[in-house]
């Protein structure tokens, strides 16, 4: 099978749609800037804002003035209508990665909430359900009901890892068209939690420069709808590239930072171009990560120059024209690297003036180059590191009917009986309790099916860690956003379990978070199926997590919903048909 991509979608700070992008990335027009639409007491930091209210954005989809909608939503629809109008085809597959979710409509309403009022707002709150409202207004537009709608929730990485599954369920069978990617609004708590990570630049981000100090947010979402090509080619379909390979793995090394010598970035780059069947030397573009941190610049550059030597493709970053625009950025990068296939050139990788040891040197200026060979680079908290490569012709990938999954062995556990057993009293204490249990069902899971370090970790999450996620949010409200601490931050990620898993294991293999409402685990499951059936993996660890949280579950009870406690692992392998 080759994977045809035969629809794009896009909108970020630098245009609402693939024309408008294009011209800004032809002309170098960088849409950083200050904020105007997000309403916070960090007036002094850049971001790039997609320039439209939220009111303008209902107005543009045709959404009702009073329908609640998050921003992620509403920045979605636009990207996914374009990119399904484009291919001009029904998917029966939705897949968005996000992390913000509803945030931005849940810290609006908190103290509404609280008092018990604005119900209305609560439902949208989930990663799963701002998906789940673009699904709905999809269909509206007289796209088929979908079969299968899923969230992963990987922080950055969220979008690309989207495309990954899209194209896994295509190879087995399970969906027929996929439309896949990810959206993310800007909101006050991502905002101020990477503000507390001391790694917000004041000035426009300077990606791969000695100077850089610092990454810009950003907010936009991006598609791509995939099908097989023998499917596009028999409709006539126009195909604009191909997705030829692809991986994902963990940097198993900290929640935030990349480790020194990239070595998740480096495994990911390596994989996804050995399943394209194709040489580290017949990628003519890296469309880098890229944030302008010190430390990300630093572990990819040293990816690359490990995998490639000194014979470097063209590098640039295009965060420096769109932000950093979190879960959302695989798949708006994703369609920059099918806009820069089909138009022959490397965007620039702007605000750049001067090397550095250990970095390595963009692409500057926006250049006219053939494209055959372009690798997406998206890296997320957590090490969660994924690569994509997309080709202007197809590469032949392996199809296989889905087999059955065996469950191996299952641990859950309730209380703190046996937590000092496998976790020191120094690591506890960076944990809530409920993150204690999951990793004493993790690690017992492991120990009695006798697979110490299994081909895959995923975790289910319906919340995510909701715990330290309150009470970030209140500490941000009643401090009026000043003198955060970051802990709480860095463990409110969805994929915080997954990630920390891996890291405690040292665990370089497949990670994956999915947060779509009370489908989350059977999403983390088809994604496991999937995999199995491919040869890609033989064996899993399948988390179940969620955590009760007094505040939380009152406010949930608005809506007669509530959360329960679980903390499940589950080892899952490959059943052998004899």
């Amino acid at each position: 099978m080759r994977i045809a991509i035969t629809g794009i979608g896009i909108i970020s700070a630098i245009g609402k749609n693939c024309s408008e992008t294009l011209q800004s990335l032809l002309e170098e027009h960088s849409g950083i800037g200050a904020m105007h639409i997000l309403k916070n007491v960090h007036k002094d930091l850049p971001v790039g804002e997609v320039p439209y209210s939220d009111e303008e954005l209902k107005a543009m989809t045709g959404i009702a003035a009073d329908e609640p909608m998050p921003r992620t939503s509403l920045l979605g629809l636009m990207a996914a209508r374009e990119a399904l109008q484009m291919a001009n085809c029904s998917c029966d597959t939705f897949i968005s990665g996000t992390t913000v979710g509803g945030m931005d409509l849940t810290e609006q309403h908190w103290e509404d909430y609280t008092q018990g009022r604005a119900a209305e707002y609560i439902r949208l709150h989930e990663a799963g359900e701002s998906t789940n409202v673009i699904a709905r207004h999809l269909t509206d537009d007289n796209q088929a009901p979908f079969s299968f709608i899923a969230t992963p929730s990987t922080a950055c990485s969220s979008a690309l890892n989207a495309i990954m599954l899209g194209a896994n369920l295509l190879r087995t069978g399970q969906s027929e068209a996929v439309i896949a990617g990810g959206a993310e609004s800007l909101s006050r708590f991502h905002l101020n939690g990477f503000n507390t990570l001391m790694i917000l630049d004041h000035q426009p981000c300077r990606p791969f420069d000695a100077q850089r100090n610092g990454l810009n947010l950003g907010e936009g979402a991006g598609y791509l709808v995939l099908e097989p090509e023998a499917k596009a080619l028999s409709r006539g379909a126009r195909i604009l590239g191909y997705i030829s390979g692809y991986a994902n793995t963990c940097d198993a090394y900290h929640q935030t930072a990349s480790s020194p010598d990239g070595e998740g970035a480096y495994l990911a780059m390596s994989q996804a171009i050995r399943m394209a069947s194709l040489q580290p030397a017949d990628i003519d573009y890296i469309n880098a990560h890229g944030t302008a941190t010190p430390n990300n610049d630093l572990s990819e550059s040293a990816a690359i120059q490990r995998l490639w030597g000194n014979t470097l493709p063209a590098i640039s970053s295009t965060k420096a024209f769109t932000g950093h625009t979190t879960s959302a950025s695989g798949g708006i990068e994703a369609a920059i690297c099918v806009l820069a296939l089909r138009h022959g050139f490397i965007p620039a990788n702007l605000n750049w003036t001067s090397s550095a040891e250990g970095l390595v040197q963009p692409t500057i200026h926006t250049t006219r180059q053939v494209l055959r060979h372009v690798l997406c680079n998206a890296f997320g908290f957590g090490g969660n590191e994924s690569s994509l490569v997309l080709s202007t012709q197809g590469s032949e990938m392996s199809e296989a009917p889905c087999l059955d999954v065996s469950e191996c062995c299952s641990v859950e556990i309730s209380d703190d009986t046996l937590i000092s057993a496998y976790i020191n009293g120094s690591e506890a204490r960076r944990m809530t309790p409920q993150m204690r249990r999951i990793v004493t069902a993790a690690k017992r899971a492991m120990e009695q099916s006798g697979i110490a370090r299994p081909d895959a970790i995923l975790c289910a999450t319906r919340w995510g860690c909701m715990m330290q996620s309150m009470r970030f949010l209140q500490e941000m409200i009643e401090s009026d956003e000043q003198q955060l601490k970051p802990t709480p931050f860095i463990q409110s990620t969805h994929n915080t379990i997954a990630s920390l898993i891996a890291i405690l294991t040292a665990n370089h293999g497949y990670n994956a978070t999915y947060s779509q409402c009370k489908e989350s685990l059977s999403c983390a499951l088809a994604d496991l199926q999937a995999q199995m059936s491919l040869g890609l993996i033989h064996n899993a660890l399948v988390l179940e997590f969620d955590e009760q949280v007094e505040t939380w579950d009152h406010i949930l009870s608005l809506i007669h919903d509530g959360t329960a406690d679980i903390a499940r692992a589950t080892i899952y392998k490959a059943h052998i048909q004899k």
